[in-house]
């Protein structure tokens, strides 16, 4: 009998530039298992040089609803929205990537190559605004995969999201790596200056090339940091999540990156622990063994010490900060560090976002535009 829960382990692949995942890892619900064909590997070019790297290919989804519920205790929202399904930033140990198993696609590279486009977002956020029962409380955009990835700069679903949610006085808050997300401040100052909105950039590391192999196709960091002073300057409350905090990796960064961060004019920060989840512990290990082989257990035990002796707990309350002597290391470092240099570190740090000024959109989107 086959174990449908079981992960397979991925093939043995080399590093693909500008991508995360080197394989194509079979989801857990998959019965069938994929090879790549000899033809497949064909080269037009001699055999030393590099195999192409594999396109970016997107999918147009139709949504039948958009906003997401959830009542987890470790989230600051209960709506969350996300345009997109898959990152093209390709973030090695992002937890979303489980998510393409259950579109019978790989955790691995086709999460990050193969992505799905909510088109038709906007319309259905301004039908379920609409709807009686709904409850104001903030919406987050970036709850599972980022909405300013690249895509987003041909696609402006999300620009259209914040259309309606402006439209509407709704609360919402962004998490992004994209340093895209200025390109909305003039949809966002307004905003802030209702008390309507909250602006997290995710900043795990200063280090330029452990950057491009960890989070190959994000934005720098010091593109992330120059997104944060040019929200804060335009009055937009700007955040920092140091995220994932991953022991003798990026952990060494973690000061520096407050550091930075309150210079750039964030206000307050948060952060979490490594999370490997399902098929991301698989692709993590076949990651560390690729870039850093010389530390990989070294890694692996201490993520360990940090779960209670599992590669990854999945409980309420541990499995963003980790739990034991490490993780209270990794607690005192942050709070020391925020308190030292005026970064708020709770959530009674950010201003309290108004859910007062709501108004329903209108079912017609140039019903909006006539007044």
């Amino acid at each position: 009998m086959t174990d449908r829960n079981r992960i397979p382990a991925p093939q043995s692949a080399s590093p693909i530039k500008g991508r995360g995942s080197a394989t194509r890892l079979a989801g857990r619900f998959e019965t069938l298992t994929r090879e790549a064909a000899s033809d497949e590997a064909v080269q037009s070019a001699s055999d030393d040089d590099e195999p192409p790297s594999p396109r970016t290919v997107v999918h147009n989804e139709t949504a039948r609803s958009i906003i997401s519920h959830n009542d987890s205790p470790d989230l600051r929202f209960a709506q969350s929205i996300n345009p997109y399904r898959g990152c093209e930033h390709g973030c090695i140990y992002c937890y979303a990537r489980p998510t393409h198993a259950y579109l019978n696609l790989s955790p691995g590279l086709d999460f990050e190559t193969q992505l799905f486009a909510k088109r038709n977002a906007a319309e259905r956020l301004r039908a379920e605004l609409g709807r009686r029962g709904h409850r104001v409380s903030p919406i987050n955009l970036g709850a599972n995969t980022d909405p300013y990835q690249p895509i987003e700069r041909h696609e402006r679903i999300t620009r259209a999201v914040l259309e309606v949610l402006t439209e509407s006085q709704h609360p919402l808050t962004i998490v992004t790596k994209g340093a895209l997300v200025c390109r909305d401040i003039d949809l966002l100052a307004p905003l802030a200056a209702k008390r309507l909105v909250t602006v997290f950039i995710s900043i795990a590391q200063l280090d330029h090339d452990l950057t491009r192999i960890l989070e190959p196709r994000a934005s720098t960091p010091t593109r992330r940091l120059r997104a944060i002073r040019e929200l804060s300057a335009a009055g937009i409350p700007t955040a920092v999540l140091v995220a994932p905090v991953i022991p003798f990796i990026n952990d060494e960064y973690l000061e520096r990156v407050l550091e930075a961060s309150r210079e750039a004019g964030a206000i307050a920060a948060s952060y979490t622990i490594l999370r490997l989840p399902h098929e991301v512990n698989a692709l993590w290990k076949e990651w560390l063994g690729h870039h850093f082989p010389d530390r990989a257990e070294r890694v692996m035990a201490r993520i360990r010490d940090l779960r209670g002796g599992r590669d990854n707990v999945s409980e309420f309350g541990v499995r963003m900060k980790g739990q034991g002597i490490w993780a209270e290391l990794i607690r005192q470092r942050f709070r020391t560090t925020c308190m030292r240099i005026g970064l708020g570190h709770s959530a009674q740090s950010l201003p309290p976002l108004d859910t007062s000024l709501f108004q329903p959109p209108p079912a017609d989107p140039m019903q909006a535009r006539l007044f």
